[in-house]
């Protein structure tokens, strides 16, 4: 035997651990309208960049007839390749091998990708097909789990963390991708729940499908516990690679520019395009796609809460955070899901350095016993913490109207705006005209001759003299009123002047957020 003997051994192991669970396991995987987790990888990475890390690791158990089996690659592929010609760390769970069930070297392998990842400042991406834990290995696969979990948390905030889910995510698996930056599920094919359906039937007698109990559309808009959903594998993988170009690559870096060719900010649709009546309702999705780059807004959590609308754009080639209240759904009120949906995001944008702009179209948090009861207090609180702590560029426009704590929360100068502009329409008031008139004005209009005359006089009295933007801009907490035409050349010069931004908050461990 020589050393090309060797060599051909060498390869003939590799390709043992690149076939997985074999043919035929590969074969079902395709049925189900699934690929393997080394087509995922191929589909995600720029073409010939992936480097494999550990493909020969082995478990080391016997019991339960593990002593005669073979894991090729123990389940998970890891490695690091490019995408766009930037560094990424990844695992992809392989379904052909143990149903992607998770062991204790299963984990050490991702365990080992994801210190690689966070010594080198580098966003991971998991790829998420497992049956859950491998139950032959007991506790040393609960041991595991645990292992990535506190590495998910501890990197949280240091390196952006992708989480796909491409199959069953069951049990303690959920844990991995729920603590992660962001999670996108493909349609159809992946669920994740805590307890399956079979389990809840026999606990508490109700029935119910996978898909109905956890797949896409139960997390996206019910849960909220995913940012996206997909019709595919391709369209699932296609969106990381978009997010991605969105984030730098760890939490000391800028977000990545794009050179964008100079046009014309002035935007005059933005006048004919927006109900002047603050009652009526419209898509803020005009807005946003008249101020920010061609085609460059990336909505997340499209589907949930969508009273807010939140995601990611470009102003002149750079990377910002959107916060908008939606008056197409409950007039743009602020409940529980979109509080958690807001404030989740400004600590996201806020832990990896992308700016912030708010479009503020707000009546006030939704009233409610469901809502006092469920924790509106305590969920609303998220935003006004979640915009506090931010010390990014944190920019405001209010559009239409803007009432009681709600102003104060969406990034009003009292809680660390640098810049807060007003539209001339603007109402900035403690409440609507209408409510302030008839409470301030009760007694003239009770004993008027004509109340319900007195009544609308009292309240165009009350628009004229209070809810309008100059007062607020009078007293220093609006920056400027400006026309709605100028709102994106305003906003770059403004992202411009702010892009060294540097500001300090008392030391601390951390802080205590109402969650």
């Amino acid at each position: 035997m020589d050393i090309f003997d060797k060599i051909n051994e060498l390869y003939d192991k590799r390709r043992e651990v690149e076939l997985g669970g074999g043919d035929e396991r590969i074969d079902k995987q395709h049925e189900k309208g699934k690929w393997t987790a080394r087509e995922r990888i191929d589909h995600l990475l720029d073409e010939d960049s992936f480097i494999e890390l550990n493909p020969f690791i082995e478990h080391r158990h016997d019991a339960f007839g593990m002593d005669d089996k073979t894991a090729p690659g123990e389940g998970v592929v890891t490695g690091y390749g490019k995408i766009d010609g930037r560094s990424v760390y990844l695992f992809a769970q392989d379904f052909t091998v143990y149903g992607g069930a998770l062991g204790e070297m299963h984990a050490k392998k991702i365990a080992a990708v994801m210190d690689l990842a966070a010594k080198n400042g580098t966003p991971f991406i998991g790829l998420n097909d497992s049956g859950g834990a491998r139950i032959q290995e007991g506790v040393s696969s609960l041991d595991g789990y645990g292992q990535v979990f506190y590495r998910n948390s501890i990197y949280s905030g240091v390196i952006p963390q992708i989480s796909v889910i491409m199959g069953p995510c069951a049990g303690g698996a959920v844990y991995s991708p729920a603590i992660t930056d962001f999670v996108i599920m493909v349609e159809k094919t992946s669920q994740m729940f805590i307890t399956g359906p079979k389990v809840i039937e026999t606990v508490t007698g109700e029935q119910i499908s996978a898909e109905d109990l956890g797949g896409a559309g139960v997390h996206n808009t019910l849960s909220g516990n995913a940012h996206m959903k997909t019709k595919d594998e391709a369209e699932a993988l296609d969106a990381v690679r978009r997010l991605i170009s969105y984030l730098p690559q760890n939490n000391e870096e800028k977000t990545p520019m794009i050179q964008e060719e100079m046009k014309d900010h002035f935007r005059p649709d933005l006048t004919d395009k927006i109900p002047f009546d603050p009652i009526r309702p419209y898509d803020v999705r005009v807005i946003i796609d008249e101020v920010v780059d061609e085609s460059s807004f990336f909505e997340i959590q499209k589907d949930f809460a969508k009273n807010i609308v939140v995601g990611f754009a470009r102003m002149n080639g750079r990377a910002v955070g959107l916060v908008c209240n939606q008056p197409k759904y409950m007039a743009g009120g602020l409940d529980i899901d979109s509080s958690d949906k807001a404030a989740r995001f400004i600590r996201t944008c806020d832990s990896f350095n992308i700016p912030i702009i708010t479009f503020e179209d707000v009546t006030g948090f939704f009233p409610g016993i469901k809502q006092e009861h469920g924790g509106i207090i305590r969920h609303g609180a998220k935003i006004l913490y979640a915009y506090s702590e931010a010390t990014v560029p944190k920019l405001t426009v209010i559009t239409r109207k803007a009432y009681g704590g709600a102003y104060v929360a969406l990034n009003s100068k009292s809680i660390g705006a640098d810049l807060v502009y007003a539209w001339p329409n603007a109402e900035i008031a403690v409440m609507g005209p209408e409510g302030a008139a008839n409470i301030i004005f009760a007694k003239e209009i009770k004993e008027s001759e004509q109340p319900e005359e007195t009544r609308k006089n009292k309240i165009n009295e009350y628009r004229e003299r209070f809810a309008n933007p100059y007062v607020a801009a009078g007293l220093g907490m609006i920056d400027d009123v400006i026309d709605p035409r100028e709102t994106r050349s305003t906003l770059v010069k403004a992202l411009d002047m702010l892009q060294d931004k540097r500001e300090e908050r008392p030391y601390k461990k951390h802080g205590n957020i109402p969650l």
